[in-house]
């Protein structure tokens, strides 16, 4: 039986480029499930990671994880960031520079963790190869997954991502957002992701919380969120690119819809933004159906 994990309640003053405003949220999400939150710049996204992280103090609220309490200004409770259960991982990956991707690792192993956790993440993610070089020798995309495995280790309650990949091409986004959903699978993670990125919202998210001036606007299912708000068509179907071939001057790019293929029509510049694997929609405006009989 699921639980919720997390029940998050918190009030604090933001100073944006607007000016002041109040963020004033609250939520629970179930164990294992992979939230995001999403929202222009200044909405208070990244301020419910810190205050969750105990790296920013709320001026009011509640915050209890699996139960135990973390936040209770009530109570004058507030436990700090070192005694928190967490994994963060930020958009500027935040590793030791001189430490090498093992002992980047090993690193964040609780006191008297089986150093095998180190071992397992470092073949899981794929690093065996980079693990004795520092991250300066790194690419971006091969950083992001040490402070992915890093984050890991620590096997936290919560893993909470600020925007890991924003600063990645879309070919390493796309890499990346697998080790995500891979690792959030793998390890049974309950994961809280900030994103603008509305097909990476689409392809991770279990739930969405859109926020707008500290407060929440929207919350639910991402095909719920934004697919009837952004489409307005008569036909519509949901499914996963299966391969994006390039056709003279255009794609033809593949949805594989329940146990049916269709084949869409996309620019080059609408294909840029697409990949094998995403979750997408398919609709139209034209729908004429037929009726053949089934030999």
């Amino acid at each position: 039986m699921t639980t919720n994990l997390i029940k998050f309640q918190a009030t604090k003053m933001l100073h944006t480029a607007q000016g002041r405003q109040q963020l004033d949220i609250s939520f629970e999400l179930e164990e294992g499930k992979l939230l995001s939150i999403c929202g222009p710049s200044g909405a208070g996204k990244t301020t419910v990671l810190r205050i969750i992280a105990g790296l920013t103090d709320p001026d009011s609220g509640h915050i209890a994880i699996d139960g135990d309490t973390w936040v209770d200004t009530t109570h004058k409770i507030n436990l700090p960031a070192r005694k928190r259960s967490i994994g963060f991982v930020f958009q500027d990956f935040a590793l030791f520079p001189h430490l090498t991707v093992k002992e980047n690792l090993e690193y964040a192993l609780s006191k008297g963790e089986d150093p095998k956790m180190v071992t397992e993440l470092i073949e899981w993610m794929e690093l065996t190869s980079l693990r004795d070089k520092r991250p300066a020798l790194l690419s971006g995309g091969q950083q992001q997954r040490v402070a992915l495995a890093r984050a890991i280790a620590r096997k936290p309650k919560v893993l909470l991502l600020d925007e890991p990949l924003s600063a990645l091409d879309d070919e390493m986004r796309g890499k990346l957002q697998d080790y995500i959903i891979r690792a959030h699978r793998h390890y049974n993670l309950t994961t809280i992701l900030v994103s603008h990125h509305l097909p990476e919202i689409f392809r991770l998210s279990d739930e969405v919380i859109c926020l707008d001036k500290g407060l929440i606007v929207k919350q639910g299912k991402p095909a719920d969120i934004f697919i009837e708000e952004k489409i307005s068509s008569k036909f519509k179907v949901t499914g996963e690119i299966i391969s994006i071939v390039k056709s003279d001057i255009v794609f033809v790019v593949s949805v594989l819809c329940a146990n049916t293929v269709v084949k869409v029509i996309a620019t080059a510049a609408e294909a840029a933004g697409l990949q094998t694997g995403q979750i997408v929609m398919v609709a139209s405006k034209a729908f004429n159906p037929i009726i053949l009989k089934m030999e």
